[in-house]
């Protein structure tokens, strides 16, 4: 297993694929504070250029379609024209109906894999390449659905079920082949972006994420601790993981629980906006965090478990030792 260094974010390029909002803006907006260099890609030069003049340093923007054959080249291209070099590359882009499965087009299901599936295969293989002789983190973004599938997102799960695959697979031949790159699967629970404003509602109903829903902020911090840290993975919402063990336990149960409940937690009982725009073939405006007014949580003590394992075993036996102790005395 080859031995992996990576250098402090302020020392590194970093490429954020789907940048312009949700996950990927809120990862550049905390790299480029802690002084990295960018390569930031989306859809919208717009939206690019207003991020990249917003968040001030050292910033280049790719405007492109992740799905598009070539688009991994011209980030590597772009990238090494202006910095000569990539640390770290986060695949992050993605697009997704909500929708259940007989009612949504074959070719809205295939563009699902087209960004978030081929678009980080590329990327991967096109990173890989790049880093070969010097190292960095290649760093994809899962989630809390590459373990268990929800209803009326078919199509994303299946498609984070596949990045969960590759990745694996992928890591083990990079590790078998001595290559000084880490490669972290990031799996966040249901995140504060905006996907119920961004994803194509094919439901007839306004949608919103299941609860318990964290800051994307989170999800950033998550990313950018793998691009100086080697992980094999990190999780980023502790409602989440209980949820996957539960459903990997009972699936049968979850199966039920979803059936009965899971499409009243996605959407709201009343019409859909009739102009309601969304991004799974085109980009617009974009944000960090949702439209939506809801109850946010801003830390999440799972993550902070695996930031911090030698703190966190510590406590967990001071608090062991402090509770028999306590017992002896009765």
């Amino acid at each position: 297993m080859p031995t992996v260094r990576l250098k402090p974010l302020s020392q590194q390029v970093v490429v954020i694929t789907g940048a312009s909002s949700g996950i990927g803006l809120a990862t550049a907006e905390a790299a480029a504070a802690a002084g990295a260099k960018l390569v930031l890609t989306a859809r919208s030069d717009d939206d690019l250029t207003a991020a990249a003049a917003r968040l001030g340093g050292d910033i280049e923007t790719v405007a492109l379609d992740i799905a598009d054959d070539d688009s991994a080249d011209r980030i590597v291209a772009a990238a090494t024209a202006r910095f000569g070099r990539i640390d770290t590359w986060v695949n992050n882009a993605a697009a997704a109906p909500i929708g259940r499965v007989a009612d949504t087009p074959i070719a809205d299901q295939r563009r699902v894999f087209d960004v978030g599936y081929w678009g980080l295969v590329r990327g991967s293989i096109a990173a890989l390449a790049a880093m070969r002789a010097h190292g960095g983190a290649i760093i994809n973004v899962g989630s809390i659905e590459s373990d268990r599938a929800v209803i009326l997102q078919a199509q994303y799960s299946a498609m984070k079920h596949a990045v969960k695959g590759f990745t694996d697979a992928f890591r083990t031949e990079v590790e078998a082949d001595g290559v000084p790159v880490s490669v972290t699967l990031i799996r966040p629970a249901a995140i504060h972006t905006p996907f119920p404003e961004h994803a194509r509602n094919l439901t007839g109903h306004p949608i919103s994420l299941p609860p318990v829903i964290y800051d994307p902020r989170l999800v950033a911090r998550a990313i950018l601790f793998a691009a100086e840290h080697p992980r094999r993975g990190l999780s980023v919402g502790g409602t989440g993981v209980l949820g996957v063990a539960l459903a990997q336990h009972f699936p049968r149960i979850t199966d039920r629980a979803l059936e009965a409940f899971g499409e009243a937690l996605q959407t709201f009982d009343k019409p859909a906006p009739a102009d309601r725009v969304d991004n799974l073939y085109e980009g617009r405006a974009n944000a960090v965090d949702s439209e939506q007014d809801v109850y946010v949580r801003t830390h999440s003590l799972w993550l902070e478990a695996q930031l911090h394992p030698a703190t966190t075993i510590a406590l967990a036996g001071a608090a062991t030792v402090a509770g028999l102790l306590a017992l002896r005395r009765r």
